[in-house]
């Protein structure tokens, strides 16, 4: 609706992952850096926690274009299936054509899969989102797909990503051996102040065009509404990203391209009367 109106070529604060618009922080950069190390060294399982919204799943995409074609990936959003309905996702996302089997005859697929892709000197990597979510026997499931290896290394690597709570189911003690070979992981923080106020203004030039300036945006915030959205999404891009999506909706009806705090709040109060 606004997007005309701003000279915008996309929508700056959709909350679909879209890699475009990352923003590495620090903290988002040093996450990125160790689900790489985790993979290219083929460190079996990799971990990556967050609170809601912390920019996980985009940072998985952005992850995804990072690997080159040497690295076959799969990618599991769902992760509520029971074992034999995980190894028949991981089967399918890999593109490997099976017709359906039991759990022996998918787990048989896999392995002679991954053996073939290791021979021609290629990785597989499997990414389970929202791996809290997981039944316990699917997450155990895990650990036997981790036994897939040749006399020197992981054919398979498995990188969890899961809300805290994925933290605190692993150290319980019924999955201490699989808490055991997650060799790498990472927890990543919110933003500070100043980081979203780099953030908003990132995604901004982003939804003008490439080319665009930072001084160049048809539409901005200013300081005291860049404090406003802080205080209200303690630095949570998806909060961020649903705040300035309502105050740039709140402008447009008052046909202002310089959002204030006064228009941040409105936005606030919008989005707690929706709940």
């Amino acid at each position: 609706m606004y997007r005309e109106y701003y000279r915008l070529r996309e929508d700056p604060f959709n909350i679909t992952p879209d890699p475009r618009f990352l923003y590495l922080t620090p903290h988002h950069q040093e996450a990125m850096n160790h689900l790489l190390f985790g993979i290219r060294q083929r460190k079996g399982f990799i971990c990556l926690t967050g609170e809601v919204g912390a920019g996980k799943t985009t940072l998985c995409r952005a992850l995804l274009n990072q690997l080159d074609s040497q690295f076959h990936t799969a990618l599991i959003l769902n992760p509520m299936l029971t074992e034999t309905q995980l190894l028949r996702a991981a089967v399918a996302e890999f593109g490997i054509q099976s017709p359906r089997c039991d759990r022996l005859g998918y787990m048989g697929l896999l392995n002679d899969w991954l053996l073939k892709v290791n021979g021609e000197g290629h990785d597989a990597v499997l990414i389970i989102d929202e791996a809290q979510d997981m039944p316990d026997k699917t997450l155990e499931m895990t650990r036997l797909l981790s036994n897939l290896e040749t006399m020197s290394q992981k054919l398979l690597q498995i990188v969890f990503v899961g809300q805290p709570e994925l933290r605190e189911r692993l150290a319980r003690g019924k999955f201490r051996q699989l808490a055991q070979r997650v060799t790498v992981r990472y927890h990543l923080t919110n933003m500070t102040r100043e980081q979203t106020r780099e953030y908003v203004e990132h995604r901004l030039r982003v939804a003008a065009g490439e080319s665009a300036n930072p001084g160049d945006s048809p539409v901005r915030f200013d300081d005291r509404a860049l404090e406003e959205v802080f205080r209200h999404s303690s630095g949570t891009p998806r909060l961020v990203n649903a705040i300035c999506d309502k105050s740039l909706l709140a402008g447009f009806v008052h046909r202002t391209s310089l959002i204030d705090r006064n228009l941040v709040r409105l936005a606030v109060d919008d989005l707690k009367e929706a709940g």
